[in-house]
């Protein structure tokens, strides 16, 4: 494998993913990279869970991996303490969280370098207790005409931080949750490596609530 399409080349930009459970959102960064359509270096996974199947992915891909077993824990911030002394030690630039369902503090050296998604447009159909088939079944109850997917910075609070981007898709009258499901995730394996691409390189800037995308460098700033 070309040293420019390794999922841990050591020069890149570095991230860790954070998983607890199947890792089809590991997966997918994991195949960005190694298209050469994503410019990171995914140095370590994470899982809340010691049966996720996503350990399978990152240990095929020979990404290190480290269980952080929360059960072992039950307590948020002594659960994140050991998660970010991981990051720290990995020399991580951001950390992405992938279908991690703990509740993660983030410690103020890591303001802005926590991003996750979210299967639905924040601030509808968010916050705690809302994940997985849960949001789709909300969205459908509700009778939303749209839905879609939100990358956002992470903070303290569930699905609340800055928002990085969306992408939209429409709910059909005929939908299930399964149905929706699988049409958000294929806009969130699109908007996900996006996101964390723009803030690799350097584009993402935070003032406040607003995210601004800066464009791409002319060829006299290269």
């Amino acid at each position: 494998m070309p040293a420019e399409s390794s999922v841990t080349a050591g020069h890149r930009f570095r991230i860790a993913v954070l998983i607890s459970g199947g890792g089809t959102t590991l997966k997918n960064l994991i195949e960005k990279v190694k298209a050469g359509e994503l410019p990171v270096s995914i140095v370590l996974v994470i899982s809340s869970n010691p049966q996720a199947g996503g350990l399978q992915f990152a240990q095929e891909a020979g990404i290190p991996t480290i269980v952080v077993d929360w059960n072992q824990y039950r307590d948020p911030n002594s659960f994140s303490e050991v998660i970010f002394k991981h990051c720290r030690e990995a020399r991580v630039n951001l950390v992405v969280m992938g279908g991690f369902l703990k509740k993660l503090v983030i410690p103020n050296d890591f303001e802005n370098r926590v991003v996750n998604i979210h299967p639905a447009l924040i601030p509808a159909f968010c916050g705690q207790g809302f994940y997985g088939h849960r949001v789709h079944e909300a969205v459908l109850e509700y009778g939303a005409k749209i839905s879609g997917c939100t990358v956002h910075f992470a903070d303290n609070l569930y699905d609340h931080g800055p928002i990085i981007l969306q992408r939209i898709v429409p709910v059909l009258d005929d939908d299930t949750p399964e149905s929706l499901a699988k049409r958000v995730f294929a806009e969130e394996c699109k908007a996900y490596p996006e996101a964390i691409r723009l803030i690799a390189e350097g584009r993402v800037r935070v003032e406040g609530r607003k995210v601004r995308i800066l464009p791409p460098p002319t060829e006299s700033e290269l």
